[in-house]
């Protein structure tokens, strides 16, 4: 044999043992690779539940947070009333409120005439003096996909205030706001009848300038039907707003008809049973976000029953 054919057959078994020893396998990738995803998936499939079982933990945490909130809110403004609309109430001075052209995406389920104390000091008056307000808690669901609001349904809150004189460098202004009217005990009828019979002040320049403003988002939009969501029972006391049958305003339609807020009022003992509740689904995912028997987990409720602390005279 040739010098020069050994020598190339010596370089070539130097090559392949090289080679052989510098890498692997197409194989031996293959199994490294299935090996790993066998190992990875059920680890990352893992880490997927983990963190998603956090995020509704938290968003059920936060609604629960902001419904008890809303309703301590709620509590405290009715804690001054000195009158409560029921259901007949709400059929006679729904018109009178805002937004009764738009009643089938704003109702007024809680309204109620409150009275406030204000000290001489905040309204640099000689003495402390008390001032009449009209409230009102509204159920919106617009269903406003150019909405900054979640594609749940939220509450709203409505306030008009009587004036009073408040002296500043020796000029007297009459705070008042646009629509207020008080409530007329001379009237005819009980009670119920005369505040019944309120309406908002008339004029050019009586337009309301007072917002529907939001107290708490991610209220349960879902519409009330015969098998997943029924309507509430009917009240143990007084009457129940809105209503989910019959006619008139005081009946809840189309987007309103749910059981998101609504309450139990007894306007002659001005008590009233307030019922929340809210949707913990709407904050992490936008379709399928409706009430029904398995996810009713996201769905914290609250209710409580309050009294108002003021009284009327029918004389």
């Amino acid at each position: 044999m040739s010098p020069f054919k050994w020598l190339f057959i010596k370089q070539l078994k130097l090559l392949r043992v090289k080679q052989k020893c510098d890498g692997f396998t197409l194989i031996e990738l293959l199994v490294g690779i299935i090996i790993a995803t066998l190992v990875i998936t059920p680890l990352l499939g893992f880490m997927i539940h983990i963190m998603t079982t956090d995020r509704q933990e938290q968003a059920k945490a936060n609604t629960e947070q902001e419904i008890k909130a809303a309703l301590d809110y709620i509590v405290r403004d009715l804690q001054q009333s000195v009158y409560i609309y029921d259901a007949d109430g709400i059929n006679a001075i729904r018109k009178q409120l805002p937004r009764y052209s738009d009643k089938n995406n704003f109702f007024p389920v809680l309204v109620f005439w409150k009275r406030q104390f204000i000290s001489k000091e905040d309204s640099k008056m000689q003495d402390d003096t008390l001032f009449y307000s009209l409230v009102a808690y509204y159920l919106i669901n617009d269903d406003d996909n150019d909405s900054i609001w979640s594609n749940a349904a939220r509450i709203g809150r409505f306030q008009i205030s009587d004036g009073y004189e408040r002296t500043e460098k020796n000029n007297k202004k009459i705070w008042r706001d646009k629509g207020f009217q008080m409530f007329n005990l001379q009237a005819s009828g009980n009670l119920k009848s005369k505040m019944n019979q309120w309406t908002k002040k008339s004029g050019k320049d009586e337009s309301y300038t007072q917002n529907i403003e939001a107290l708490v988002d991610y209220i349960d939009q879902t519409l009330i039907n015969n098998t997943t969501n029924p309507a509430p029972p009917d009240c143990k006391i007084g009457q129940l707003v809105p209503k989910f049958s019959g006619s008139g305003d005081s009946v809840a339609t189309s987007n309103v008809r749910t059981r998101g807020f609504y309450v139990c009022v007894d306007s002659e003992n001005t008590v009233a049973e307030i019922y929340l509740r809210g949707n913990a689904l709407a904050r992490i995912q936008n379709s399928n976000i409706d009430f029904n028997g398995s996810n009713k987990t996201y769905f914290p409720q609250a209710s409580i029953r309050v009294q108002g602390n003021g009284f009327l005279s029918t004389k």
